[in-house]
């Protein structure tokens, strides 16, 4: 029988280890990108159940090597430009491991004091970082934690804003009324979902109509639909504006969609989920014009700061309400530190009580990159972006389907939607990129989002040369 690893058998097998995922990442570019194994591969080639004696770590990696990572969709790989970027990095992985060799449970301040207040000075630090509001810091009534997603964000904001709508009843009555949500037509999947787990169901949400140009929501839609439902008896709770949408990165237009909050008193929200890590860029924070408008904003850092997943940097103008809205206290956490009101429990400002110690992996790598790496980065992936976007317009045969403000690109064939699947679809399977497809105006669109710490003009330069053969095959048909 294995016994608990000591110490000094844990450095033997943390080194073996780190060398697996150092020796994985520099050999990632001779990878395919997606495995073209059927579904249930790696289920068939694991055995039926758990060994009876233990094993060592080197057995372990020889399987992880031969049977785990050839069935993986390699994320880090230089040319995954598919969805947008979940990138990783050196020092995001070593916060990570601290986070699990310390394995302390951050719910309150007295569970671990320091787990809270590093990530409230995180928080405060990100806020500087992106030039956000100041009600947004922690010396206000706002401040900011650490979601694991902007789909949970979106959640704990929809609830604070029921329990404001509501003047509080919800939070003892639950949804008494109808209530009612508004996002554009490309909004967030999560959205939907936050209002149906909220009790308003799919049919609570407000669908707004976005400008056939920009692809971004338009003020007056949504002052319509606000009129419509309240002339109806709904009360309108949530606006959720959008920076950087997921189908083409469109920006909301906030100064306007956040005066009509204001007047009428609803609850906004700015999902930034990808496009918020712009704006550590002076030249990009035009962005984020009207963020002040914000009663609560979130974006991820894992998605394209370098800092793994799971990680969204999630703030509210006034906590309060927030807290309200989520705190239950039980006899078991009552604490003299609590009662004293002079520290911050995070438990109360999301959904599960227990949490990790997440600002860790965010303090390794604000401290390695610094400010001025960490711009680097998005200015590369911007530069990469608009290097792909000029292949394309330069080639009569292709067009570019929106506009491409940050890293992604959204493009197709001058031809019919089945032609661009059949494009995409050879593109991938060539195992060299991996590319996803939206519809904009109806029509099926490729995107390619550029975001891996490794990907370099030459993968780009790669991705084009594959689709251009792709499509002198298809056109030639």
């Amino acid at each position: 029988m294995a016994e608990h690893m000591d110490p000094e058998e844990f450095r033997r097998a943390g080194y073996a280890v780190v060398d697996w995922i150092a020796d994985y990442w520099s050999t990632l570019g001779q990878r395919p990108v997606v495995s073209s194994d059927p579904p249930g591969a790696l289920a068939a080639a694991l055995p039926a159940g758990p060994p009876v004696d233990g094993e060592a770590i080197d057995a372990v990696l020889a399987d992880l090597d031969a049977l785990v990572a050839p069935r993986l969709t390699h994320w880090q790989h230089p040319g995954f430009f598919g969805y947008f970027p979940a990138n990783t990095s050196g020092p995001s992985v070593l916060g990570d491991l601290v986070s699990s060799g310390l394995g302390v449970q951050g719910m309150l301040w007295a569970t671990s004091p320091a787990c809270t207040e590093l990530e409230t000075v995180m928080m405060d630090w990100l806020a500087g970082l992106l030039d956000l509001p100041r009600r947004f810091r922690s010396d206000t009534r706002g401040g900011g934690v650490i979601q694991d997603s902007a789909s949970s964000a979106t959640l704990v904001a929809t609830l604070a804003a029921l329990h404001r709508a509501g003047g509080g009843r919800w939070r003892e009555v639950g949804v008494d009324r109808r209530y009612r949500a508004y996002t554009s037509t490309h909004g967030h999947s999560s959205i939907e979902k936050a209002a149906r787990i909220a009790g308003l169901g799919a049919d609570g949400v407000r669908a707004v109509e976005v400008d056939p140009v920009s692809q971004a929501m338009r003020p007056d839609a949504l002052r319509a639909a606000i009129e419509a439902d309240r002339a109806a008896g709904d009360v309108p709770a949530i606006v959720v504006a959008t920076v950087g949408t997921t189908s083409t990165t469109a920006v909301d237009p906030l100064p306007e969609i956040g005066a009509i909050c204001a007047e009428y008193g609803i609850w906004l929200h700015v999902d930034a989920a990808y496009a918020g890590a712009a704006a550590v860029c002076p030249e990009l924070r035009w962005s984020h014009a009207g963020v002040e408008f914000a009663d609560s904003y979130c974006f991820d850092p894992h998605k394209w700061l370098l800092t793994g997943f799971d990680c969204d940097a999630f703030w509210v103008a006034d906590r309060g309400e927030l807290v309200e809205a989520l705190t239950v206290m039980p006899e078991f956490l009552r604490n003299a530190a609590t009662e004293s009101g002079a520290v911050l429990d995070y438990r109360d400002w999301q959904v599960p009580l227990g949490r990790r110690f997440r600002a860790l992996k965010l303090w390794f790598v604000l401290r390695w990159y610094g400010v001025e790496g960490l711009r680097a980065h998005v200015r590369r992936g911007v530069a990469l972006a608009a290097r792909f976007a000029e292949r394309v317009r330069a080639d009569d045969r292709f067009e570019l389907a929106a506009a491409h403000p940050f890293s992604l690109v959204c493009f197709r064939l001058r031809a019919g939607d089945e032609v661009n699947a059949e494009l995409l679809a050879r593109v991938n399977g060539t195992g060299r990129v991996h590319l996803t497809h939206t519809r904009v105006a109806g029509r099926f669109t490729l995107r390619l989002a550029v975001g891996s710490p490794q990907t370099a003009e030459a993968h780009v330069d790669e991705a084009w040369a594959l689709l251009r053969t792709a499509a002198d095959d298809l056109l030639a048909t």
